[in-house]
């Protein structure tokens, strides 16, 4: 009698297997580029060879000279431990996996959220204005001055970042025998459950949506001649400069940002609305909403820790200034806006093609 064996079922490939190559392709890049910066003493763009100061940024404490060699090191190092996340699905020993889980999400931490710092949260809202003004010569500044090696290094830290948090997620996720592609092992967990998730995530993105509001209200009172929070005389300089049209132009951003975060719990922010001519009705697709969400969530939280590592933020013998209230709130609204975002994930996912589930 002769027994027929059946190959067991592999997982289908997924685009989120390309995270890790991917991760240890940019992070190697950056970190020869670091390595070659240590070797010529050249190209290094934060702490005192920054060109903006770097007042706001943590890494002003890192010395220029032990900056490269230390970043070629991280780089590398995380770059490594990406390619170890190629391999084939086999769960390692604990102790491994939990160095390797502990050293890439460190690293994934310090290149997301601590190199970028307000400047990366300020270009993304005065972006706007400065492409839309750009043929008018408004705002009168430099562009050469605005886009500089060291807000480029910055941005460049934040995908590396993102990159590497996505792949350690995705090697956890193979290697602890739960789904890659949606997370799901089997077990209820009934706070991920769309019941759950669209109650708790009602109450996170109301209040990251009120956050930036409060601030937009500050920047806009600004422009209409109320001197809220600031003294009049520091007004009447912001107007003579046109700062505080820009001001009011970060506002727009705060404001725009703010109605598009209650869309996370509304059901425009599922369907296209009926004004929209040729999606009207059709279902938003969930990476529209979740991707641009979590980078601004990232970025908030990384301008949020540059603003609190400053000692002046926190100087209040003048008093308590509402124009720096609502920036004492950005770290609520970085967490709330990822925990907002995650709840649109777990309501919208649906079946996962991969496993199943849902």
């Amino acid at each position: 009698m002769t027994t027929t064996t059946f190959p067991t079922r592999r997982p289908a490939p997924s685009r989120l297997d390309r995270l890790a190559p991917l991760a240890a392709g940019w992070l190697g890049l950056w970190g020869l580029l670091a390595l070659l910066s240590a070797v010529t003493g050249a190209g290094y763009p934060f702490g005192a060879n920054d060109p903006r100061g770097g007042e706001a940024n943590l890494l002003r404490l890192v010395p220029t000279d032990v900056g490269p060699p230390l970043f070629a090191v991280l780089l590398l190092g995380a770059a490594v431990a990406a390619l170890a996340m190629t391999g084939p699905a086999r769960r390692p020993a604990r102790p491994l996996r939990t160095l390797l889980s502990a050293y890439a999400w460190t690293v994934a931490f310090l290149l997301a959220v601590v190199v970028p710092d307000v400047g990366v949260l300020t270009i993304l809202g005065y972006t706007p204005i400065l492409i839309l003004g750009a043929p008018f010569g408004w705002p009168p500044v430099d562009y050469a001055d605005v886009f500089t090696w060291a807000l480029f290094a910055r941005f460049a830290a934040m995908v590396g970042g993102v990159l590497l948090a996505g792949a350690v997620l995705h090697w956890q996720r193979r290697t602890a025998g739960a789904c890659p592609t949606c997370g799901r092992d089997g077990a209820d967990h009934g706070w991920t459950s769309p019941a759950s998730a669209a109650r708790w995530g009602r109450v996170a993105a109301w209040t990251a949506a009120t956050i930036p509001a409060l601030y937009a209200l500050t920047r806009f009172a600004w422009a209409v001649g109320v001197p809220l929070g600031i003294e009049q005389s520091f007004l009447d300089e912001m107007r003579d400069s046109g700062l505080v049209w820009a001001g009011a132009g970060l506002g727009g951003f705060a404001l725009v940002g703010a109605v598009l975060t209650l869309g996370l719990v509304q059901r425009w922010g599922e369907r296209f609305p009926r004004w929209m001519i040729g999606l009207a009705g059709r279902p938003v697709p969930v990476g529209l909403a979740v991707v641009p969400a979590t980078l601004v969530a990232v970025a908030v939280t990384a301008a949020s820790l540059s603003l609190l590592a400053i000692p002046a933020f926190w100087d209040f013998s003048g008093g308590f200034s509402l124009a720096t209230a609502p920036m004492l709130l950005w770290p609520f609204w970085g967490a709330t806006l990822g925990a907002a975002t995650y709840a649109y994930h777990l309501r919208r996912r649906g079946t996962c093609r991969n496993c199943g589930h849902g």
